[in-house]
């Protein structure tokens, strides 16, 4: 798919919203809770702007319509790809590999000693996607223990010997 990736511009608040709920929804879906992210969840693309200011995001426009859009926030040395999204309707189809390689080129560009991403556990493909993007070094793990709502996490991953719910 011939997407044009470029900087974001202001013009692109409304879609990149839309974008951003999209997101909380799949995560929604994958978590099985539908409180994910408040009530109104058309306000977390302004305070990302707002609240993290990303020192980069660029959009993937296909046809003038913006169908994908992702973050670099800094740390450091070291970006953070925060976040990555891809419309439903354009996923599979070469999108987030194309915003992934703009923002690693930009990295390497602008002498970042590396990029970090922290993909929700239970998201086993955005697992596999960032892992074929070449993210395949585990340098930190966030581990939970649920007091409110231990039966909201299922089996899912092993390691270190151990069993994890995800």
């Amino acid at each position: 798919m011939d997407v044009l990736v470029r900087e974001y511009e202001p013009r692109d608040r409304d879609a990149c919203t839309d974008l951003w709920v999209q997101l909380t929804q799949w995560h929604r879906d994958i978590y099985e809770d539908q409180t994910i992210g408040g009530d109104d969840l058309t306000v977390w693309f302004d305070k990302y702007m707002a609240e993290q200011k990303p020192v980069h995001v660029w959009v993937a426009e296909d046809g003038g319509l913006i169908v994908g859009f992702i973050g670099a926030l800094e740390r450091e040395r070291r970006w953070e790809l925060e976040p990555i999204v891809v419309a439903a309707s354009h996923r599979r189809r070469g999108v987030g590999e194309a915003l992934a390689r703009t923002l690693i080129e930009a990295a390497r560009a602008e002498g970042q000693r590396g990029l970090e991403v922290r993909p929700a556990a239970r998201n086993a493909g955005a697992l596999r996607f960032f892992h074929g993007m070449g993210f395949d070094v585990l340098g930190q793990l966030e581990l939970v223990l649920d007091l409110a709502k231990p039966e909201r996490w299922r089996a899912g991953e092993r390691l270190a010997d151990r069993d994890f719910r995800v």
